[in-house]
Parts: C-alpha cells; structure tokens; sequence
C-alpha cells in the first residue's frame, strides 16, 4: 500500500473516532438522548445517517459479486431484503410508527397489545428478535470486514498458540475493527452514530464520484463490451435464466447454474411474494426504527424515510458499478480459466479490484469510503440492539428505578455483550453470502407474518404475536444450524436436503409455520382489551380489518374517520418502487456505456420524482402531529 493512501485511511480512522468521542458529552443525559439523540436532530441529518448506515461493505462485496456474475438483472436480488420495504415505510410506515412516541419497537408493541400478560409477553419476544437481529448481523459485519482487510492490507496478522492456529487474519482484522467501532458507538450512542455516519456518509459519495469517473476516463466502451453480452445488460428475465456469458467465459455460466438461481423467474416470484409482506411488516427491530423514532415529528418522520431512499442507491451504484466495471475487464479473463471457480471468489471482488486495480490517492479514498460504510452500519446495530436488552428488558423488569448514569454504564456493557456474542456466530458463518441468505430469508421469515397481521387485523392480540413471533425464530434458528453443519449429514436424507435448500425457498415454510402460530395463540386466548385497541387504532389510524374498533370509537366521536388510503398507498408503493429501481440501474447502464437505456431510466427516475411531488410529497406536507 502506498503511503499516501495509508496517510488518508489513519486519518479518516482517527477522525471518525475523534468526532464520536467528542460529540459523546450530549449522550449522558439519559436513556432518550443516548439512545434516541433527545429526539432533538435534525430529519435531513436522520436520513443521511441511515443511508450511510444501510450503505454496508458486506452487503457492498455481495453485490458487486452478483452483478458481476448475473449483470443488470441482478439488482432484483436486492427484492430479497427487501430494499423496498423503505418504500413502504416512506408512503405510510414512518407515520404509523413515529405517532407512538415511544423509544423501542418492542416498547412500541405494549401501544398495541396493552400492558398485561399477553402483552408483556409480545413485548419479550420482539425484544429476543431484536437482539437476535443485532447479533446475526454483526456476525455478517464479521464475515465481511475480515474478508476484505485480509486482502486490502499487507501484513498477516495471524495468531498462533504453538502449532494451534488461535485467530487467522482475516478473524484478527475484524476484530481490531469492530473494537475501534465499539468505542466511539459505546461512548457516544445516538449522537455520535449519527455524527459520524454523516462524515462517512460525505466520505462514501466521493468515493463513489472518484470510482465512478476513473472508470468513465481509463476504460472505454470497446473493453466492456467485448466481455459482457446482450444478455447481461438485459434488465428483462423469463422463467428461466438464458446464458449470460459468450462461450469463452463458460465458466461464469456454469457459476451460474451452480447457485441455485437458474430457475429466475422463481426466485423473483418468492421475492415479491416475501416483499409485500414484509414490507407491511415494517422495518425490523433495529437501527431503522431508531431513525424513525428519534425524529421530531410525523411530518419529519416521513421527511426522513424519503430523504433515505433519494440519497442511498445513485451513490453506492455508482461505487458497485464502477468496481464491477473494473473486475469484468481486467479480471474476468484469468477468472474464467480457473478449475475452482466459486462464491468466495465474487466475495473478494471488490478488494481485490480496490487492490490491484485502483490508481494511489483514490485507492485511500475508496478505502476510507468502504471502511465508513463498515463503520457506519456496524455502529448502528451497536446503538440499536442494547436499547431492547436496557430499556425493554433490565429497566422494564429487573431495575425500573434507577440513575441515568447506571443505565448508560449497563448499555455500554449490554454493547460489549451484542458484539461479542455476534463475533463469536461469525466465527461458525461459512460466507458472507450464506449469512446474508439466513439474514434476509430464514430469520426474516420468522418476523414477517406477526408483523404484518399487527397492522391490520383488530383481533390479533399478544399471544399470537408471542407465538408467532417464537415459532418462526426457532424454526430459523434450526435453518442456520442445519446449513452450517451439512457436511455431517448423509447424503439424501432428509437433513441434508434441507441443508443444501437455498434459504429464500424455505421463507414460504417458516411463514406458514409462524402463521398457524400466530392464528392459534389469537384464537385460542381472548381479544386484547377494547380500550388499549381504540387507543391504538385512535391514535395510529392503520388501515385494514379494524371495523368493531372502528365502530367503537364512531359512536363516542362522530366526527372519526377510517383509514381510507389502503389503494392510494399502494399505488404510491407500486411507483416508490420503479422509482427507487431506476436509481439502481440508471449509474449501472452508465457505467456499461449504454446511453440508450441510461436516458431511460434517467426519464423514468424524473417522471416518478414528479409524481410522487403530487401523490407522497404534498400528502405529507399536510400532516399534522
């Protein structure tokens, strides 16, 4: 590594870590304003916080790996998370949400399940599934950052016990990372994530602005398309997968039909099928949910949940489109000859390019940038997941009277114990593609259906959250192990198939299984109380299945109104979502120097924007708290 770019990467660490601790003074009032930032920030800098803190190098690496292999077709992947369930916490989540005014999703469950036993029960284990959450994604971090630093840097940083192996370097470079993350998270808590994510945030648009334009000036168009096919640069897909590379990288399209996604029009099937519902869903326990409920407002609330997707993908597509530019063109050829060809070698893409392949100076930047995305989400899940183990569990049961000063010592403690318990499931993840299919699929799976039945179903009530919620958790619990040992199962059992079953074709069993939990704890216990309903539904204004509440408080206020904008948000969701592809696509067809296809979606990205001014913006700007 050059010096200049060695020069650029300390002083971003020492930066980083300096604005959070000096910042962290705001953080000592109390449990609000270190874990909520006093609800006193500003939406604008909410929103770039949680861009940069979806802006991740895991899922970074994963993605210039899949459009590198399956092309433009490949941001339906992303369907997987979903990535537009940000479009649907934009149109009306954000203001259901910020409306309950409390600090924790798990906190926000008593507001529709009530405080008794059904309800402390729901409370319990949203609260479980946030933790959970944390720990399964700092793992993810773990897998990822490890991968990319051992190839970035020189020096092998191995741990050696005798002849014993202790910690490879990969295990030791993440770990030196996530300490100096802790830190400054822990010391800071809200107001030193959100800091430090906007400086990241700034860090990680120049990185891609540099990337980007290093690829439009040093490559031209004759290069990229004497590897890439009119198949790859195809945003249309049938059933099933055509050949996306010409016969001389043969070994790409054997990749291909070795991952389990040949049969595409499937797995795009599965993906709108888990997104509707997980998108009503809501956003998980976790940092997204703290963005929305550290804002002032409603109004800022749904401010900010649009505010995220316009920033977020034009920046970092130009960053992943740029670096899978690079990789088609200078390492394509040698990567299409070797007899080992796998998933662990699209990981490593983007280190590798960033390595061999990026001039000195950008090359600082773009590490600074990508070590900033690390950063940034990693402290996010730091911050998110302590606040359900001191709020929702040790000041809710064990310790309700206490200083703000012992509060804050446990969540620093309630931190160190997240991020080693998810250090300590990285070391048993096999990729970081395997963590981000268990992530996004098999525990998802298990959220999903209570969350969505919340919403919209007046007689859902505690128990059926409760048991919903634990039945889909066990069951993806029992996929991850099951997928992490299958080299211990004989071949054609039962075990071993479901092993080697991709985790986005079990999503439809873990629903049905956390289904029929949810409907037998509704229906075998009581209704949740009248008054807790009328409350929430008073106040919240869901739409859906709610007409005996409805009735209810019709006959105490005449002047009461239902919900009537199911059609219209939905309409809104169905245009958020070409809306935010177009922002995917449009740096990615640039960057392949398809102008045609470029002014398109560009036009289709100004046409949604301008619809959306009359059907979203303006909606909100009448909002009232």
């Amino acid at each position: 590594m050059d010096i200049i770019d060695l020069i650029i990467i300390i002083s971003y660490v020492l930066l980083t870590i300096g604005v959070g601790v000096w910042i962290s003074k705001k953080a000592s009032k109390g449990l609000d304003e270190y874990f909520l930032g006093g609800k006193s920030i500003k939406w604008y800098y909410l929103g770039l916080s949680n861009g940069s803190g979806m802006f991740d190098i895991s899922g970074t690496a994963w993605m210039v790996g899949i459009l590198f292999l399956y092309g433009v077709k490949s941001f339906m992947f992303m369907w997987l998370w979903p990535i537009w369930n940000q479009i649907f916490v934009m149109m009306f989540l954000a203001v259901w949400i910020r409306r309950s005014k409390v600090m924790t999703g798990s906190e926000w469950i008593l507001t529709r399940f009530g405080n008794d036993k059904a309800g402390r029960a729901s409370h319990i284990i949203v609260a479980i599934f946030a933790i959970v959450s944390a720990i399964g994604f700092i793992a993810y971090f773990f897998e990822g950052i490890g991968k990319f630093m051992t190839v970035i840097l020189p020096w092998d940083l191995t741990l050696h016990l005798s002849n014993i192996v202790l910690l490879n370097s990969e295990q030791s470079y993440a770990l030196i990372i996530i300490f100096l993350t802790t830190v400054y998270t822990v010391k800071g808590g809200m107001f030193s994530v959100v800091a430090t994510e906007v400086l990241q945030y700034g860090i990680m648009v120049i990185a891609g602005l540099l990337v980007a334009g290093y690829t439009l000036i040093h490559y031209t168009d004759i290069q990229i398309n004497s590897v890439i096919s009119e198949e790859w640069r195809n945003i249309l897909f049938g059933w099933e997968l055509d050949s996306h590379w010409s016969s001389k990288y043969q070994a790409f399209n054997n990749l291909i039909d070795s991952e389990g996604y040949k049969m595409f029009g499937a797995l795009v099937g599965m993906s709108l099928f888990k997104g509707f519902f997980a998108s009503i869903a809501g956003p998980t326990p976790s940092y997204d949910l703290q963005r929305i409920l550290s804002t002032k407002s409603v109004k800022e609330a749904a401010y900010m949940s649009g505010f995220t997707n316009l920033i977020l993908f034009i920046p970092r597509y130009l960053l992943i489109g740029g670096i899978v530019v690079i990789a088609l063109i200078t390492l394509a050829p040698q990567m299409s000859i070797s007899p080992s060809l796998s998933e662990n070698d699209l990981e490593i893409l983007l280190p590798t390019v960033i390595n061999f392949h990026v001039p000195v100076g950008i090359k600082g930047l773009l590490l600074a940038g990508l070590l900033a995305a690390f950063m940034s989400t990693f402290s996010a899940f730091v911050n998110a997941g302590p606040a359900y183990i001191v709020n929702d569990i040790y000041k809710k049961y064990f310790k309700p009277k206490a200083t703000n000063e012992h509060y804050i010592r446990i969540s620093h403690i309630a931190s160190f114990i997240v991020v080693g318990l998810g250090v300590f499931m990285g070391f048993f993840a096999d990729s970081i593609n395997s963590l981000t299919l268990w992530i996004t699929s098999a525990l998802y799976g298990g959220y999903v259906a209570a969350n969505f039945l919340k919403w919209v179903w007046w007689r859902f009530n505690g128990w059926g959250y409760f048991w919903g919620m634990l039945t889909g958790l066990v069951v993806a619990s029992l996929q991850f192990v099951l997928a992490q040992n299958k080299g211990n199962f004989m071949e054609g059992t039962l075990l071993y198939n479901l092993s080697e079953l991709q985790a986005i074709y079990l999503f439809p069993v873990i629903f049905g299984f956390s289904i029929v939990g949810c409907l037998l704890g509704t229906l075998l216990t009581p209704a949740t109380d009248m008054d807790v309903l009328k409350s929430f539904y008073g106040n919240v204004r869901p739409w859906g299945w709610w007409n005996p509440v409805y009735c209810a408080l019709k006959s105490e206020d005449e002047s009461f109104a239902k919900n009537n904008d199911f059609r219209s948000d939905m309409v809104n969701c169905a245009i958020g979502i070409v809306w935010q592809s177009s922002m995917i696509v449009l740096p990615i067809f640039l960057l392949i120097r398809d102008y045609p296809k470029t002014i398109v979606s560009l036009l289709v990205f100004i046409v949604t924007s301008i619809i959306l001014k009359y059907t979203w913006l303006d909606k909100v700007r009448r909002l009232s708290d």
